[in-house]
């Protein structure tokens, strides 16, 4: 199948596009988290995003060849740890603030950097060490005030639960985000998205021991809604990587904290604090310099290949 060329407006629409949906989903989640447990949210979420991507597969003429796997066992760990990070993701919606998970969970590429230096090999020089350390230092600025709870009278334990389970999630994800990588050498885009899909709803299963409920239905709507809505959302990220290099559209993530501050405000009442704005400052700096890194890394492989590419 031929690489689609680079068309860098619709990258930067469709990462945009993720992002509201993945905050609309994100909303969905924390108000079903008050009343249905989180193993049946991830499932609704999973299993109901899967007829979107499916469509999706279809449209991309892809669904007999595009599901073809040389590698069960590696979409297995990727489904395992993606799932164990939107599993903590959605619990710590129901413990802290919209905007203060969002923000705690921008730790993930900052995550990845150490990762993908541990288990991939990549060398990791001073200038992203640097920026590792800055926005390590914004994610403890935004989780301090939360896990004094733990000593001092007065404050929640359990935000300062939600505070750790959020960080649980960024770092489930940091490791999902390596597994993916190592994915796309030799498996297409369409089996990687459908098989996390299969995997995270069958797991989610497991917990149905620990107690599902019987939807009323507002919790329907919501659920089904979190399913479809996500199911969007990844479509809209897959796309937008395929038409523009990943430091083109990565910095628009970051445009979500907006959103989660707006939606937080208006709809949960929740009003986030100084400390908090100054921890996402920071994690945000780090993140951008982090990308504009890669992006030069990027170029200087592209030129060192042109050099040793002989000429005819």
């Amino acid at each position: 199948m031929d690489m689609p060329k680079q068309n860098i407006p619709l990258a930067i629409f469709s990462k945009l596009g993720a992002v509201v949906c993945f905050i609309i989903m994100a909303t969905m989640v924390k108000i079903a988290a008050e009343t249905v447990p989180t193993g049946q949210i991830v499932f609704f979420r999973s299993f109901c995003a899967l007829p979107i991507i499916i469509i999706w597969i279809t449209l991309r003429g892809e669904l007999r060849t595009g599901l073809k796997t040389d590698n069960p066992t590696g979409h297995l760990w990727r489904g395992l740890v993606g799932t164990m990070g939107m599993t903590l993701g959605f619990l710590a919606l129901g413990l802290l603030p919209l905007s203060e998970v969002k923000a705690i969970q921008y730790a993930q590429p900052v995550l990845v950097v150490i990762f993908a230096a541990m288990f991939l090999g990549e060398h990791v020089r001073v200038f992203r060490l640097t920026a590792v350390a800055l926005g390590m230092a914004g994610v403890l600025v935004i989780m301090w005030p939360r896990l004094t709870g733990f000593r001092e009278a007065g404050l929640d334990p359990y935000l300062a639960v939600g505070a750790m389970v959020a960080f649980g999630s960024a770092v489930m994800a940091g490791l999902a985000h390596v597994f993916v990588r190592k994915l796309t050498a030799t498996e297409p885009t369409s089996a990687i998205v459908f098989y996390f899909g299969v995997t995270a709803s069958t797991l989610s299963l497991v917990t149905i021991p620990f107690g599902w409920v019987m939807p009323g239905a507002a919790e329907w709507a919501v659920l089904i809604g979190a399913g479809l809505v996500g199911g969007v959302g990844q479509i809209f990220l897959t796309s937008s990587y395929r038409y523009a290099d990943a430091s083109v559209v990565a910095p628009f993530e970051y445009s979500s904290i907006l959103l989660a501050i707006a939606i937080g405000y208006f709809v949960f009442a929740e009003v986030p604090t100084l400390v908090m704005l100054l921890g996402i400052a920071l994690i945000v700096v780090a993140g951008v310099l982090i990308i504009w890194r890669e992006r030069q890394l990027g170029k200087e492989r592209a030129q060192a290949r042109k050099v040793m590419t002989p000429q005819g």
